[in-house]
């Protein structure tokens, strides 16, 4: 029987969860660094959490399920997923990627990607004719961010796979602002997925992680390889803690999208407010892409205050909301992007992307929507 994303969040593809033991409804740590050997040459499956642990291999088995994957490694962040899909690449390659990308790829990117002679080139990948000039005879691979952060640019991710099939180039999609309960890459054709898994597969800002899913059995060997001998592996109480957020993962994008459309469509009608960037407005020019491509619009909002003054008032005024850097947890988050997620990011580039000083990006939780904008309203007035 194939289960729903919904049961799968909680009991995995098979249900895993008769497998514990004692009939454990909750997911046992396995708080070790080492396993005993049963005998010489034998093997219990486990050897060194470095390599494998069963905590984490049982959350790794229900990302795989969710996004599709052949294979997934959970890491211990965001980051150090990326690190990990640097390393497949020679000196030398060439990445055309998302011009609008969250900060910290972009940093790692230009710095330590650069330092192993990597490159990279930047266009709105919105626009398949632009990926297509950018693409050189050292291309590797596209990096799609979709929607995109902060500025919620959605690209054709079809679009993007036909020309990695033209050019014989891996598609990476960093699938976090959605997660996989909206949009499974892997199905329209994406050869690698990355998940900040602090996010919206945790879901309650108390865990960092990170997920790299692979598609095929040549690409995973690589990362497991690459994987065992870097170390960058997530722990078995944070692994613990993942499994434990994906459970309510489904109910969450539910009730954050749905506030997130509410809060969309008042942020549209305050004179103070002279953009809102959501992709379930159906006037966002990528909503009709989204809608081909995702089963949702998720619950990440950026928008442009009337001037700098009106968005640092908001920010230091958000009672219910908090002011801090982050996302996809339940609690509502609003951002300073020019300073905090995109601070790394040339100032012309943000300038360019509208990443000015008047404008916000919010993470939209799943407390009471009316409280939110009331909480927003008070804020914005200033009253």
């Amino acid at each position: 029987m194939a289960y729903g994303i919904e049961t799968r969040c909680i009991h995995g593809e098979d249900g895993i969860t008769r497998e514990h033991a004692y009939g454990s409804m909750g997911t046992p740590i396995y708080q070790t660094a080492t396993f005993a050997h049963p005998g010489v040459g034998q093997s219990t499956g486990f050897d060194y959490t470095r390599e494998s642990n069963p905590t984490r291999s049982e959350l790794e088995r229900i990302v795989s399920s969710l996004e599709k994957a052949y294979d997934t490694v959970a890491c211990a962040s965001g980051m150090a997923a990326l690190s990990i899909l640097l390393e497949l690449f020679e000196n030398g390659s060439h990445f055309v990627c998302s011009e609008d990308l969250y900060g910290g790829s972009v940093r790692i990117f230009s710095t330590i990607g650069a330092n192993r002679g990597l490159t990279f080139s930047y266009v709105n990948t919105a626009d398949a004719e632009l990926v297509e000039k950018a693409i050189k005879k050292e291309t590797k691979a596209l990096y799609i961010e979709t929607p995109s952060n902060p500025t919620m640019q959605v690209t054709d991710l079809r679009a993007m796979k036909a020309l990695a099939e033209k050019y014989g180039l891996l598609l990476i999609v960093d699938n976090t602002f959605l997660s996989p309960y909206f949009q499974n890459p892997i199905d329209l054709g994406a050869d690698l997925v990355v998940h900040s898994g602090t996010k919206y597969l945790g879901g309650h800002n108390d865990a960092l992680a990170g997920f790299l899913c692979s598609a095929s059995k040549d690409l995973a060997d690589k990362i497991r390889y690459i994987y065992k001998t870097t170390g960058g592996c997530l722990s078995p109480f944070e692994s613990f803690l993942l499994i434990r957020g994906i459970k309510t993962l489904s109910v969450r994008m539910e009730r954050q999208q749905e506030n997130a459309l509410k809060i969309a469509n008042w942020l549209k009608e305050q004179e103070e407010i002279k953009g809102v960037y959501y992709v379930g407005l159906p006037e966002h020019p990528g909503y009709e892409i989204n809608k081909s491509q995702a089963r949702g619009f998720g619950g990440m909002i950026s928008f442009h205050t009337d001037t700098a003054e009106t968005a640092k008032r908001i920010l230091e005024r958000v009672k219910v909301i908090s002011y801090a850097e982050s996302l996809g947890g339940v609690e509502s988050l609003i951002t300073y992007p020019m300073l905090q997620t995109h601070g790394d990011v040339p100032a012309e580039i943000r300038e360019r992307l509208g990443i000015t000083d008047n404008f916000l990006r919010m993470s939209v939780g799943i407390e009471n929507g009316d409280d939110l904008i009331e909480d927003l309203a008070q804020a914005l007035k200033g009253e």
